[in-house]
């Protein structure tokens, strides 16, 4: 399974590209690719969106994903915050969809629980998760890009949870 993890903001869109290979007696996990969209902020919101639906599109597909994988949206203070944010997350999820890829969405709580094994972790203890988990040298970076491998590495977590559930049935 190959996943294509999000994670959306306003300056900067964090993705990584996780692959699961089930074929010997563990699971292992392989970071395919991390990277992220940083946005101008001299630029207008409309050019800012389209260039993030622009370079996702590019590379969604050019991993070809099995599916997306997106936090869900948080409630922040600030609401102008909120709705910047919610529009970003709008436009990666019409990336995926016009890329024709299924999209999962995933609690920041549940995300961090499923990597850290602690909801509330820090952003420095998913990064050095991540990095263990993908059997990485250093630290992925930008930590939007971590934060995006773990948003890919808890869809697969997932995924095997409820496959071996099913299994049991």
């Amino acid at each position: 399974m190959r996943v294509f993890g999000i994670d959306c903001g306003t300056e900067i869109t964090g993705f990584g590209v996780v692959e699961s290979d089930d074929s010997g007696r563990e699971s292992r996990l392989t970071c395919k690719a991390l990277g992220a969209v940083r946005l101008a902020k001299a630029k207008a919101l409309p050019e800012r969106l389209l260039q993030v639906y622009t370079e996702l599109c590019g590379e969604m597909q050019r991993w070809q994903p099995d599916v997306v994988a997106v936090e869900e949206v948080f409630y922040s203070v600030n609401a102008k915050s909120a709705l910047k944010l919610g529009q970003v997350r709008g436009v990666a999820l019409l990336a995926a969809a016009a890329c024709g890829i299924a999209v999962a969405e995933y609690a920041p709580l549940r995300i961090k629980s499923s990597v850290v094994g602690y909801g509330l972790a820090k952003k420095e203890q998913v990064q050095f998760m991540v990095a263990r988990l993908l059997q990485l040298k250093e630290l992925p970076e930008p930590p939007d890009a971590a934060d995006a491998l773990a948003i890919a590495i808890c869809h697969i977590h997932t995924a095997q949870t409820m496959m071996q559930q099913e299994g049991m049935r």
